[in-house]
């Protein structure tokens, strides 16, 4: 679990603790990640690193595939959300490092942990993405990009491993109440508390549904979204409040 020491991943760690099993923790912080495995039952192995040190992430999941087997569930839940305009150059910088995070980062999360799922026949290898790659967003270039990236990304793993026996799952998640949604200027429909999210993402990865928007209210948006022709949707849209930019990340 990727992006553990925060937000959704911390609240998806909550939900998935218990005396059966055992989960292996990501996060940038290691104070936050070793609170976490003293505050939660079961066994919680904490890997400080950033997500877009593949090596360093290799490292930490053959460790954990040494100790305890192929994992039966691995999801990559770093992210990060900051506003960008591509007009100030100072903002190209933040958009390479959200874009190494929430697409590059993912990837190297999966990696690891790709040949012995298919060695072993099974599995979910689950991707965060976002109802905000749907469609682009004024002010959050990098953020609608990559989580654009990311949910065409997962669709490419999806069919790779199609015949394989490993799942993978695409989860879009609305409006989450953590830390990265309460700078948000801005009404956010439908917004879910991280735990009541991270409990219906648990039944879509146990479903292994190969696509899910979360809640499903948000979902009916996104399909509105992609259906509206662009002379309307930039007229509905053009003007909306930005996520307030970010420097540095």
């Amino acid at each position: 679990m990727t992006g553990a020491s925060s937000g959704i991943g911390e609240a998806l760690v909550a939900h998935y603790a218990s005396d059966q099993t055992i989960i292996g923790v990501v996060g940038r912080r290691p104070e936050r990640l070793h609170a976490l495995a003293r505050r939660l039952p079961g066994q919680i192995v904490a890997y400080p690193l950033d997500v877009t040190e593949a090596d360093a992430l290799a490292a930490a999941g053959s460790d954990f595939i040494a100790r305890f087997g192929a994992p039966d569930v691995v999801i990559a839940s770093a992210g990060v959300s900051v506003g960008t305009l591509s007009e100030y150059a100072e903002d190209l910088a933040v958009l390479r490092r959200v874009l190494d995070i929430n697409v590059y980062g993912m990837a190297a999360t999966f990696s690891p942990f790709i040949a012995a799922m298919r060695a072993a026949g099974g599995g979910r290898l689950v991707g965060l993405a976002s109802v905000a790659g749907i469609r682009g967003l004024p002010g959050a270039e990098a953020y609608s990009a990559s989580k654009a990236a990311a949910i065409t990304y997962l669709e490419s793993l999806r069919l790779e491993l199609a015949d394989s026996g490993v799942r993978v799952v695409t989860i879009c998640p609305g409006y989450i109440a953590t830390p990265m949604t309460a700078v948000n200027p801005y009404p956010m429909p439908f917004l879910l508390p991280a735990d009541e999210a991270a409990r219906r993402f648990a039944r879509v990865i146990e479903r292994g549904d190969s696509y899910a928007v979360v809640p499903w209210q948000m979902g009916f948006v996104a399909k509105l979204l992609r259906l509206l022709p662009n002379a309307l949707y930039d007229r509905l849209f053009a003007k909306a409040p930005h996520k307030p930019r970010q420097l540095p990340l």
